[in-house]
């Protein structure tokens, strides 16, 4: 194949040429050469490069598989990331006013989660490439703060004590304001040596906490996260926003949806990251899932000052949505569901007399399903945000408006 153009980027990041055949990073108008294998060029050659082209800020980004368009500008991948949403509204049959994506900065992502293998000289730490097996170490990975970088001794020591030869450890990691805590799974079964090896580095590395599959093996201080001032202890391994900076990005964007409402329904509510801060200006009830988010919530509603009331409810809202004349309670719903969405939800939500929504969604696909529904029970969409907290990958996070009192209308 000679001169061929890509024509369009794919939403795992590659670019796509007539076939269709797909290019990896390579970009839209880009003249490029190279052997298809499988409908795949592996390694093309770049013949005329796209005025959107930047040189890679990473120099793990050839090796690496976490990031996917470190090559674009961000003015570039910020369009995409737009279309990506706007090509899923359409889908549903929905438009809306879109505000400028909002990207969080480099070097600002406080959770990952890390892979750990032993090797016959000692340890490897890091990444996968992509689609493979093989672990890529990355001491000056762009993405992380230096203080998730700053682990990789901690967790090579444990992967040499606690990983068997064959096995690989999964590591998440959460910067928390008393150091970080770290939650292994993969690992060899607890025994008392090695219950006290990872007790020792856990002391060493002045981990907050440390758990090994389901046990807590070490806990040096309460492992606190805020939200707006508000201190929250998560269970290991929770869900946070993977930057603040993204997450008061969309902090700030829910506040303004619901900023009348007197009381709130927060669902999909997590350890508090939007209950907490709303409940400032007015009453909450939270609603997750799992009884060790809403615990940690409710714990971190009863040691804070100068809230308002605060009620949580442990309710798996896939199986057993609020209904209509649960919702009937309160002015404002905020909403963030895992990328399942919320379709049974949202059920409910179109058939209640609510008239305000504030959406927060990390699956384009799913969020214009969901939509769909609220808008055909007479909602508004009025805006959308979209939010790259993300940065450099394929995934787009957003924030969005409904009203059933469409100030246009």
């Amino acid at each position: 194949m000679n001169g061929q153009v890509v024509e369009r980027l794919g939403h795992l990041g590659d670019g796509i040429l007539d076939g269709p055949v797909f290019a990896a990073r390579c970009l839209p108008g880009e003249v490029i050469d190279g052997e298809t294998v499988d409908g795949r060029i592996a390694a093309p050659r770049i013949l005329e490069p796209s005025p959107h082209r930047v040189s890679p800020p990473c120099r793990h980004y050839k090796s690496c598989g976490g990031c996917a368009v470190q090559h674009a500008s961000d003015a570039f991948v910020a369009e995409w990331k737009t279309g990506i949403v706007r090509t899923a509204l359409e889908a549903q049959g929905l438009e809306t006013e879109f505000r400028p994506v909002h990207i969080s900065p480099p070097k600002s992502r406080r959770r990952a989660v890390f892979s750990g293998r032993r090797t016959k000289k000692d340890v490897l730490i890091g990444f996968h490439a992509r689609a493979s097996e093989t672990l890529i170490e990355v001491p000056d990975c762009q993405l992380l703060r230096p203080e998730l970088l700053a682990t990789h001794p901690a967790l090579a020591e444990m992967t040499r004590v606690g990983a068997s030869r064959k096995a690989e450890l999964s590591f998440t990691v959460t910067l928390t304001e008393e150091g970080p805590e770290i939650a292994v799974e993969g690992g060899k079964p607890l025994d008392l040596p090695l219950r006290a090896a990872l007790g020792a580095i856990a002391e060493e590395h002045e981990l907050a906490r440390l758990n090994w599959g389901d046990e807590q093996v070490a806990q040096r201080a309460r492992p606190l996260v805020r939200f707006e001032g508000i201190s929250v202890e998560p269970p290991p391994g929770a869900f946070l926003q993977a930057t603040e900076d993204g997450e008061a990005t969309l902090r700030d964007a829910v506040r303004e949806i619901v900023e009348d409402a007197g009381r709130i329904a927060d669902l999909f509510s997590g350890c508090g990251t939007f209950a907490l801060p709303l409940a400032k200006q007015a009453e909450i009830h939270a609603v997750e899932g799992m009884d060790a988010l809403t615990h940690a919530l409710a714990a971190g509603w009863r040691n804070a000052t100068g809230l308002k009331q605060v009620t949580v409810e442990t309710r798996d809202l896939f199986r057993r949505p609020l209904l209509p004349d649960e919702l009937a309670k309160f002015d404002a719903i905020v909403i963030d569901p895992p990328r399942a969405g919320a379709q049974a939800q949202c059920a409910e939500i179109a058939r209640s007399k609510v008239e305000r929504v504030a959406f927060v969604s990390c699956n384009p696909v799913t969020f214009a399903r969901d939509a769909a529904l609220l808008v055909q029970a007479g909602f508004h969409l009025e805006w959308l945000l979209p939010v790259d907290q993300f940065r450099w990958s394929t995934h787009v996070e957003l924030a969005a408006c409904f009203s059933r009192n469409h100030i246009g209308a």
